[in-house]
């Protein structure tokens, strides 16, 4: 692969701010290490006692609930528009409402459960992702997720065990520059999940996010391809050769694919030629586009700089955009405008219909950002962070908002 490059302006301008947010996210991560290695072996305890319960009862042990609805479970019934309320039938998560407001339009969707993270004492619920996986079963396919501390692994394992809907998990392992108990941690939690669930409805493992744009901006450098970003890749690589280890104990090597996921333009080609398929975060609105030209710009930034690249490698990784969508408001005026367009309701449609359907006929596959508006984003940084699902945080569609009808492969 080529140099780091910027195609524009506006493509700096995103990488600038895709740092300040994934700092952020790894902050988090690093500011919690005590929380998370007391947290992780209650949530992985709890994770075992509520599988067993449930293998024999189907039911849902969780506590609290947000409201939302299904996908096509059997014996299920079709609800006509409204808000996304309905409840599971006879206690059956494989039984619940329809919407006929939502297509399975999106190859993928970006996931992370609620109260996943350890700033939220891992307060993630069976009950509540059961209902997420229901909904979302509805839109697509394929979900990713992010890391696996707070258990989310199992938990999502278990909703579609028990709601039975055709939906395949891309597993993520959060790597922590310095932090080499995070990765392990992670590692066993998700080795555990494997072994419980079987490999059926996962699609791979991500190993790192983020993680070389990260590695670099902290050690003043731009350039995931210099000396520096090498080091950054020789921290990542042992991880990812640590992972295919794994699977190999468990006679899984050839069977989950292996990948790591990155900002668009922060690939490490070491990496790349270390993994079975990549994953781009490819944000139209941090390049300062408008909503109108947004998907060209996707498009064409995807394709230049991720897959053509990738494809002269000798183990050809497959791509992924890995995030990609429109916020659809702001905390503050300030950022509700990224100097192109409006963060609005009205734009993520223009985003969705210049770029969903004319995705899936183009063979793209995508992760779309994000199911759902996530509160704790708004909270802690502001601006356009907690605006980007398709859904708000109660679940609901968000209103005015139209799912196109085209079908993604």
């Amino acid at each position: 692969m080529a140099d780091v490059h910027y195609q524009s302006i506006g493509m700096s301008n995103a990488l600038e701010k895709q740092a300040v947010r994934s700092r952020r996210s790894k902050y988090i991560v690093i500011g919690s290490l005590v929380a998370i290695i007391v947290l992780a072996a209650i949530g992985t305890a709890v994770g075992v006692v509520v599988s067993k319960n449930h293998k024999s009862t189907n039911t849902s042990a969780a506590s609290s609930s947000s409201g939302s609805s299904g996908s096509n479970g059997d014996s299920s019934t079709t609800s006509g528009g409204g808000s996304n309320s309905s409840s599971t039938s006879s206690n059956d998560p494989s039984k619940f409402e329809l919407d006929s407001r939502l297509h399975k339009a999106f190859y993928g969707l970006a996931y992370t459960p609620e109260g996943s993270l350890p700033d939220y004492g891992c307060s993630s619920t069976l009950e509540n992702v059961i209902k997420d996986v229901q909904l979302m079963s509805q839109l697509t396919t394929r979900i990713r997720l992010y890391g696996a501390d707070c258990n989310q692994s199992a938990l999502v394992l278990e909703a579609i065990k028990q709601t039975k809907v055709d939906l395949q998990v891309f597993l993520g392992n959060f790597v922590v520059d310095g932090d080499e108990g995070a990765y392990t941690r992670q590692r066993d939690v998700i080795k555990s999940a494997i072994q419980t669930y079987g490999v059926d409805h996962i699609a791979g493992l991500t190993v790192g996010n983020e993680f070389m744009l990260n590695y670099v901006i902290e050690h003043n450098s731009q350039d995931p391809n210099s000396a520096i970003g090498d080091e950054g890749a020789a921290i990542l690589i042992k991880d990812i050769t640590d992972t295919r280890e794994m699977l190999a104990s468990l006679n899984l090597g050839k069977t989950i694919p292996v990948g790591n996921s990155d900002a668009g333009s922060y690939f490490n080609t070491k990496v790349l030629e270390a993994v079975d398929y990549g994953m781009s975060n490819v944000h139209a609105w941090f390049a300062n586009t408008t909503a109108q030209a947004a998907a060209g710009w996707v498009t064409n930034f995807f394709e230049e700089t991720n897959v053509q690249p990738a494809a002269l490698l000798s183990n050809k990784p497959k791509m992924y955009i890995a995030e990609t969508g429109w916020p659809t408001g702001s905390k503050d005026i300030g950022n509700a405008n990224n100097g192109g367009s409006d963060a609005s309701v009205a734009n993520l449609q223009v985003f969705l219909d210049t770029f969903v359907c004319q995705a899936n006929t183009a063979g793209i596959p995508y992760f779309f950002f994000e199911y759902f508006d996530e509160e704790w984003k708004d909270a802690k940084y502001g601006g356009v962070e907690g605006y980007w699902g398709v859904f708000d945080k109660e679940r609901k569609l968000k209103e005015g908002l139209t799912i196109p009808t085209c079908i993604s492969p």
